[in-house]
């Protein structure tokens, strides 16, 4: 069995992720230590997965009918909305949108819904036969996206609002010199999901980890507030963002 919760399991807050899911898995019940394998995305494809946390990307796409939806975290970040969140792009000068054609943009991932698909919802309805940016490189992770904005290496990138947040608390130095230019449409947060555990069991868990008086601090830490159970539906707001993009003419970055 495994558990793996890395989207967001900072240096900074790894201790607290430790705690949080020793906290959970408690009230779930189970012993399972918390794995943080080199390539983040391999729990999600096992059979064993009792808990993780994904990207609304991939929960809409390769992993589409093969996991189960536990919830959607709630954060205390600028930018979320309950169990909604969305990106911030960033410069190093605020200026028009439409200033940055030609120009270099850093992509975390090619898969990713808030370094990727989110930079291009909002370029996109300036892009003509599918061109805007003179090219995209891909930096592996949001900080690294930032970092290359920072240094000149690329002009623009779209963050996650929860890793901005965490950057302001955390690495105040990760911001420097970026302003913020544009935000995303607002999209479902990262879901928590399972393959081999019970929703229903983790579902109880989260309620009593959340009411936990002893994992206040850990909340804190790592800027929860709560969850909502959503419905998978929820999630078609991101395809029916892309399609309806696509439809449109689309963005190509990577």
């Amino acid at each position: 069995m495994i558990a793996a919760l890395q989207m967001y399991d900072w240096p900074e807050v790894g201790a607290a992720t430790d705690l949080w899911w020793n906290g959970m898995a408690g009230h779930l019940g189970v012993d399972v230590p918390l794995s943080r394998p080199e390539d983040f995305t391999a729990p999600w494809h096992r059979d064993d997965l009792v808990f993780a946390q994904t990207c609304g990307y991939p929960f809409t796409h390769a992993l589409k009918g093969q996991v189960a939806l536990v919830g959607t975290p709630h954060y205390d970040a600028d930018g979320c909305e309950g169990s909604n969140y969305c990106s911030i792009v960033f410069a190093r000068e605020r200026r028009p949108l439409e200033s940055f054609r030609g120009q270099v943009a850093a992509v975390n991932t090619p898969d990713s819904m808030s370094g990727m698909l989110a930079l291009k919802l909002v370029f996109a309805p300036l892009a003509e036969h599918g061109q805007f940016f003179g090219r995209a490189m891909e930096t592996g992770g949001h900080l690294a996206s930032l970092a290359a904005v920072q240094a000149g290496k690329a002009d623009v990138c779209a963050t996650d609002c929860v890793c901005v947040a965490l950057a302001r608390r955390y690495r105040p130095a990760a911001l420097q010199g970026l302003v913020e230019i544009a935000r995303s449409p607002v999209v479902p947060g990262l879901p928590w999901i399972t393959r081999a555990g019970d929703v229903a069991a983790l579902r109880g868990a989260l309620r009593k980890a959340f009411a936990d008086p002893r994992l206040a601090g850990v909340r804190e830490a790592l800027l929860l507030k709560g969850f909502s159970e959503l419905p998978v539906s929820a999630y078609d707001r991101i395809t029916n963002l892309e399609a309806a993009m696509e439809r449109a003419g689309g963005l190509r970055l990577l």
